[in-house]
């Protein structure tokens, strides 16, 4: 487990430590995955290297990494609460990630955003240079329709 403390703000990998609830209820009302079942969060969770962010011991905030640890990692559900955005926190937190010892020398990061292309450009994200490269299964809707019974 990793901690990076900026007091009274606190950064840690310790699962443990995570409000489950919290960030539960603050992915279930992103565009990114409206209406998220807990138990999916809490499947994400426990398969990905996942960042908490504190302030002394109350959660705020909440990224997570999929990685292989060598050759790749996905950025996903970046969020510092509305109450404390302003501050430095995000930064902070991508300065965490982009640190941590296991997430060195891959050869590629990817991430989705629909409106912080200025905070991920400055920790060396770009568009993608190839896009004819890449291809994607997008289901915005598979939350919705599992909660409906009708699960593929």
């Amino acid at each position: 487990m990793q901690t990076w403390t900026r007091p009274p703000f606190l950064i840690s990998t310790d699962k443990t430590k995570l409000n489950i609830d919290l960030i539960h209820g603050f992915l279930r009302t992103t565009y990114w995955s409206p209406d998220i079942p807990r138990d999916f969060v809490e499947r994400a969770i426990e398969h990905s290297l996942c960042f908490g962010l504190f302030h002394e011991t109350e959660q705020i905030g909440f990224a997570r990494i999929i990685s292989d640890r060598s050759s790749f990692a996905y950025l996903a559900d970046v969020f510092v609460l509305d109450a404390w955005r302003g501050r430095g926190l995000s930064k902070f937190l991508m300065e965490c990630i982009r640190s941590h010892p296991e997430l060195q020398n891959l050869r590629r990061w990817l991430l989705a955003t629909a409106d912080a292309h200025r905070l991920y450009e400055q920790f060396g994200f770009k568009p993608i240079g190839k896009p004819e490269r890449l291809m994607e299964i997008v289901e915005p809707n598979v939350y919705q329709r599992l909660q409906k019974g009708s699960a593929r």
